[in-house]
């Protein structure tokens, strides 16, 4: 027989049963009563002047409709008094992570627009700014000048509805915003301060200066913090468990002088420098061009253009943290359909996710769903250009043929925008060594867009393209298109501008894509990326900045 659970207050467990349903069920009872510890007199409760009016006013409700608090000693009355210092307990805005009962946390981010090359501002500087003291303007929205007071003081800067504040920050040079975490949207560049990344999954609270937490400090604040928690929701505009990143790269080909290089390095030197940051992502992914065979040998001749990559060289790969894998290049084949298959099996065998090639059409084109932290994901796939033999059919395996099967997938993207938070669709197109995006390029990854896919990656470009941010008042919301990110391990080092490298880092909040930050490298000896210089960092991105399509 199932139990009968019954839950009520402590106080009214004189109630009376019949005989033959105490015979049946287990009686459960939740003591409700608050734990009082050696607390015995009334409680008093004062609110610090820097917590802002609007919290102020909503707890000052909740405690003059509470006379007393039902404890384990008792009634205990319940008083609100206007001088804070007397009170036994105070509730006040403090840092976040601060050694007390905290009530509600507020992140905050340091903002410019998207195109902009500056990484990082100076918490010195930013102070500056609030007081009106800076070399250039500071733009807040409403609930920062309201928290921050409370540690900063009063604000100078210019006070603007979060809406407006994209247009104010582009149409004043140098200016700098400050908004809330969970605000962001492509559109915006989030600043480091200090150094200080606050889209970093792994943050220390306590060393971020942009963040603030309500408090209850005192020795009856366990009475009084679950009285206002539930009054004060949510308790967090960043919450850790709902926030994932996603690492996306270009093309990758260890084959040729890539492959020569890392025989004599060893298979992990393509990976040295950057496999850290490439595995702190919750999510890496890696668009692979060519097959992996046990018995691939080097052949590093001159104009070689039938590619492979030997097993061992996986190791690279997992150095680097890969996750996922997409299958949609045009060498997938280039050892023939057997070479295909046996590839494909070398990721079935290994638990390898992969996606934009299979053992038939069916296989390439499906998309290859992913969870993490409650946010939910489908990956797709496809190649757009030739030669045919590396397009899969009904029986053979293959890439998924864009346009054979453009109106299916786009279909199946508009449904997996309904099934998923994040659609994620990356092109195989024609390549072109230039920066700017081809106009049928735009065309089809518009289109993309259109369809509900939330991030559009081109994957075939060796060099690094433009990119294209959305945010909450464009047509299907937050996200991004990315033209093109250029090498990651591949071996054309015959320009400067084959060997510089776009990763694109993703950042989603709660189901949606709040940011992208673009990281840049620059291949040397054929085979191992490192990160770019400053100056080589601030050309890198102001060719791509200065190569975006114009906007319908």
């Amino acid at each position: 027989m199932k139990h009968l659970v019954a839950t009520f207050l402590l106080r009214t467990t004189s109630l009376a049963l019949p005989l033959f349903l105490l015979a049946a069920c287990s009686l459960t009872i939740r003591d409700t009563r608050l734990p009082a510890g050696d607390i015995h007199g009334p409680v008093t409760v004062g609110i610090a002047p820097n917590v802002p009016e609007t919290l102020s006013r909503q707890m000052m409700a909740t405690f003059n409709a509470t006379s007393y608090l039902e404890t384990t000693n008792g009634r205990l009355p319940l008083y609100l008094l206007d001088q804070v210092e007397n009170a036994s307990v105070q509730v006040k805005v403090a840092g976040a992570g601060a050694n007390s009962i905290q009530l509600i946390e507020r992140y905050f981010a340091a903002v410019v627009p998207f195109a902009t090359v500056q990484d990082d501002i100076t918490l010195v500087d930013l102070q500056q700014r609030w007081q009106g003291q800076g070399t250039a303007p500071l733009l807040v929205t409403l609930d920062v000048a309201n928290l921050l007071a409370a540690h900063w003081g009063p604000t100078a800067a210019r006070v603007i509805a979060a809406d407006a504040l994209l247009p104010a920050l582009e149409a004043t040079p140098g200016a700098v915003g400050m908004l809330s975490f969970d605000r962001l949207d492509p559109h915006y560049k989030v600043l480091t301060v200090d150094g200080i990344n606050v889209l970093d999954s792994k943050l220390d609270p306590a060393r971020y200066p942009l963040a603030v937490s309500l408090t209850v400090d005192g020795a009856a604040a366990p009475l009084i913090a679950p009285l206002l928690q539930p009054e004060l929701l949510p308790a967090t505009n960043r919450d850790s468990g709902r926030l994932t990143t996603l690492l996306m790269t270009g093309v990758t080909a260890m084959s040729r002088a890539t492959a020569a290089r890392m025989e004599r390095m060893g298979v992990l030197y393509p990976a040295a420098i950057i496999s850290s940051t490439f595995a702190a992502a919750d999510i890496t992914h890696i668009s692979n061009e060519v097959p992996f065979l046990d018995d691939c040998v080097v052949n590093n001749t001159l104009n070689n253009l039938i590619l492979c990559s030997h097993t061992s060289y996986w190791a690279t790969l997992e150095a680097v943290g890969t996750d996922i894998v997409g299958l949609s290049g045009n060498h997938v084949n280039d050892f023939g359909r057997e070479g295909a298959r046996r590839s494909l099996q070398f990721y079935r065998d290994n638990n390898i996710p992969i996606y934009g090639s299979g053992m038939n059409i069916k296989e390439a084109c499906a998309p290859l769903y992913w969870e993490h932290n409650g946010n939910t994901f489908a990956f797709v796939a496809a190649l757009a250009f030739g030669p045919p033999g590396a397009w899969a059919t009904e029986d053979q395996p293959g890439a998924c043929y864009y346009y054979d099967h453009k109106e299916m997938l786009l279909e199946s993207v508009r449904q997996l925008a309904q099934a998923v938070d994040i659609v994620a669709v990356e092109l195989q197109f024609e390549e072109s060594y230039s920066p700017y995006p081809l106009p049928t390029q735009v065309s089809e990854f518009r289109q993309l867009r259109a369809a509900g896919a939330h991030i559009v990656t081109g994957v075939q470009s060796h060099v690094p393209q433009a990119m294209e941010p959305y945010g909450y008042l464009d047509q299907g919301g937050p996200g991004i298109i990315v033209y093109g990110l250029g090498n990651l391990f591949f071996d054309q080092m015959w320009s400067w501008e084959t060997r510089t490298e776009l990763y694109a880092r993703h950042t989603i909040y709660n189901g949606r894509v709040i940011s992208t930050e673009v990281l840049t490298g620059v291949l040397e000896e054929y085979a191992q990326p490192r990160w770019a210089t400053p100056a080589e960092r601030a050309g890198i991105l102001n060719t791509i900045f200065s190569a975006a399509p114009a906007r319908p």
